[in-house]
């Protein structure tokens, strides 16, 4: 078994990545996804890439899967029935969840309807205290009650979250076996076992996103997993978690809530593996494709993960959006922001007869108006083929015929007319304007979040990333920017070289003057024998296996914390000195300022069990200097220039490693189409990268 294969669900399209262990040969594919049925779309894209790569299906080992099944679940609200069981008291936790808004004076904001409805929550007398010690006994009776309600009721899943269980679930791991015993169809999940943190509310939502995921997430992988052994494929099957880690199948049914952001966190992976490879540490991600457009930082050769996410119709993706707009989730998450910026995204004339674009998206069915599938708003794609930027002939390498002429008139009837301007006018707007919202992304995940985006290197890749990588380097006056080989399968490929990812938390708040290191060793202990465990499961050998330590850490009287790393040999005074010195340096990246003299305190403590994979090499690029690379030129708008200029088009896959463009120039490949604006040069390295710098 030789070779490992990569299957990204987009909106749009469905991406695949094949590659050869031993000599590193790789071969991509696209397929149009399927919304109906995401699983059709994977099926297509293995067979299509393992057909046209003539592989049988016994020599793949692994297969790896990036998704967005459980994130849409929620926005579309196609979630399992679900009942809630707390504390006595708590009932109306998911209604009342927290007096804050994403706009604070918007009065017609109404917080997101509870996944689960109240008639389907009940409270069970039982108490603990915040040390969790039993003040009041559970009651067995009032949990059977519950159940048979419950059952009555047709649930299909049930979330338990007892207050103070973090500290000790005695009481909800009884509930759990009580309800296993009297309503054993139902799929039950605890918020000790799915994240056991204190603050009820992020503990509660984190659970029923779990439990209302669960069938969906189970039914869907269960199905893929039997088409697959029906094509003959035995391989191993992983699916891409919100941290960047890789889960089993079965894991990742158990626990869906952990793959929120599977799809997105690829691409951060991808753009990790390439800057630490090439020698560039800090990188920002960019990752634009047919419905989204994705930012994440890279810093020091790990991604920026985050605690403080939602999901949901209205959330905003990332730290750095407005909070209370969707449901929060307590698992590690890459720090990502996402807008609705992706070539399918739809330009629109607002009652104030302003230009928008997105965050509306023509998706895979009809797609843009230019795919001829019916589409009848214009995109950024059809924006894009008006102003010469795109290859009619060779979108996808020809499998799809772009119809210039109907983007066109769709640009000049929706926007151009009502606008009083030129259709390549108003294509231009509709590029640039798209352009700001993707700056501000960058600027969100970078400024916003205390780093100098002039300190990295882009990394931009998707189907549409590469056509406005330019523009957003020059915007950001990032010096660098990086487009790998086939940037639009990029996101398949980063399932590939990640390696298999357990997260554990635990709840201990202790001022750091007072800790006592053995009970804190003691903690970390206690995870890592849970990672060892199910990394056992999953045959990983020990020398394969790693544990990372943090801390959430915040100053007494905070009400927020940060994560700072903590070594294995920090359990000393001297340690826990030189741990105090980074969260100072960390407080002061993150918010402007430090108070070494404040006490701090412990908070949470994070493992993440990680069992090494063996990573594909990138591949050298052949020499292939006989091949003219410059295949036509044709006219394509620049700004800077003040309209069409006579454009050189090369085609990448005969550019050689040292080759050198200079813009403005086009470059060609299946996947992508690579923009190099006047001003800027592009230089092939010894991968095929090729590297985009301002003259």
């Amino acid at each position: 078994m030789a070779y490992r294969l990569g299957i990204d669900t987009g909106g749009t399209f469905t991406d695949a990545t094949l590659i050869d262990e031993e000599t590193g040969d790789v071969h991509v594919g696209k397929v149009s996804s399927t919304p109906r049925d995401p699983s059709l779309g994977f099926m297509e894209a293995t067979r299509r890439i393992l057909g046209e790569a003539e592989i049988e299906p016994t020599k793949v080992g692994y297969i790896v899967h990036g998704t967005t099944v459980v994130t849409n679940a929620i926005i579309e609200g196609k979630t399992a029935r679900t009942g809630f069981i707390t504390t006595g008291g708590f009932r109306d936790l998911l209604e009342i969840a927290r007096q804050i808004r994403p706009s604070l004076y918007d009065l017609q904001f109404e917080k997101p309807r509870p996944l689960v409805p109240r008639y389907l929550c009940f409270g069970v007398p039982e108490r603990l205290d915040a040390r969790g010690k039993i003040l009041e006994p559970l009651d067995e009776k009032a949990v059977s009650v519950a159940a048979s309600q419950l059952r009555r009721e047709g649930v299909k899943s049930i979330a338990v979250c007892l207050l103070h269980a973090y500290t000790n679930p005695v009481h909800e791991q009884r509930v759990g076996e009580i309800l296993r015993r009297d309503f054993p169809e139902a799929m039950v999940s605890l918020s000790s076992e799915v994240s056991p943190e204190f603050r009820e509310y992020f503990r509660a939502s984190t659970t029923v996103i779990n439990a209302c995921i669960r069938p969906v997430a189970a039914r869907y992988l269960e199905n893929i997993q039997a088409r697959l052994r029906e094509e003959g494929l035995m391989a191993q099957l992983l699916v891409m978690q919100s941290s960047g880690g890789v889960l089993t199948f079965g894991a990742a049914a158990k626990k869906p809530v952990f793959l929120v952001e599977s799809g997105p966190a690829a691409g951060v992976i991808a753009a990790t593996y390439l800057g630490d490879t090439l020698g560039h540490p800090n990188v920002i991600s960019f990752d634009m494709g047919g419905t989204t457009a994705k930012a994440g930082l890279v810093q020091d050769g790990r991604p920026q993960v985050t605690k403080d996410y939602e999901v949901g119709a209205t959330a905003q993706a990332g730290a750095g959006g407005a909070r209370g707009g969707g449901y929060p989730i307590r698992t590690p998450v890459i720090d990502l922001v996402e807008i609705g910026a992706g070539g399918g995204s739809i330009a629109w004339i607002d009652p104030g007869g302003v230009l928008r674009v997105g965050p509306h998206s023509a998706g895979a069915d009809p797609g843009p108006v230019c795919y001829g599938k019916g589409g009848e708003e214009p995109t950024i794609t059809d924006a894009n083929l008006v102003l010469g930027r795109l290859n009619p002939d060779y979108f996808l390498g020809g499998e799809i015929a772009l119809d210039a002429e109907a983007a066109r008139k769709a640009i000049q009837q929706k926007c151009a007319d009502p606008l009083g301007l030129d259709p390549v006018e108003a294509a231009h707007g509709i590029v640039e304007i798209a352009n700001a919202a993707m700056v501000n992304a960058l600027r969100l995940v970078s400024v916003q979040r205390g780093y100098d985006p002039r300190e990295f290197v882009l990394v931009a890749f998707g189907g549409a990333g590469p056509v406005h990588a330019c523009r957003l380097s020059a915007e950001m006056e990032i010096p660098t920017t990086l487009i790998p080989m086939s940037p639009g399968t990029t996101s398949a490929m980063g399932l590939l070289v990640t390696d298999l990812k357990h997260d554990y938390s635990t709840t201990f708040i202790c001022q750091v003057d007072k800790l006592d290191l053995k009970e804190v060793a003691t903690a970390f202990c206690n995870m890592e024998q849970q990672g060892r465990e199910i990394l056992e499961e999953e045959g990983v050998q020990d020398k394969d296996k790693d544990f990372l330590r943090q801390v959430d850490m915040r100053y007494v009287g905070q009400s927020y914390e940060l994560t700072v790393p903590l070594s294995g040999t920090e359990f000393t005074p001297a340690g826990i000195e030189a741990l105090l010195v980074r969260f100072h340096r960390e407080h002061d990246r993150a918010y402007g300022y430090s108070a070494p003299e404040e006490p701090a305190e412990f908070v949470n403590l994070r493992l993440s069990a990680i069992g090494r994979i063996a990573k594909p090499r990138l591949r050298s690029l052949d020499s292939n200097l006989d091949a003219p690379a410059l295949k036509i030129s044709r006219p394509v708008y620049f700004s800077e220039r003040n309209g069409f200029v006579d454009c050189p088009i090369y085609d990448r896959y005969n550019l050689a490693a040292g080759n050198i463009v200079d813009g403005p120039a086009i470059v060609e490949e299946v996947d992508s189409t690579t923009v190099i604006h006047p001003g800027y040069r592009g230089i092939v390295d010894t991968y095929g990268n090729l590297i985009l710098t301002g003259e």
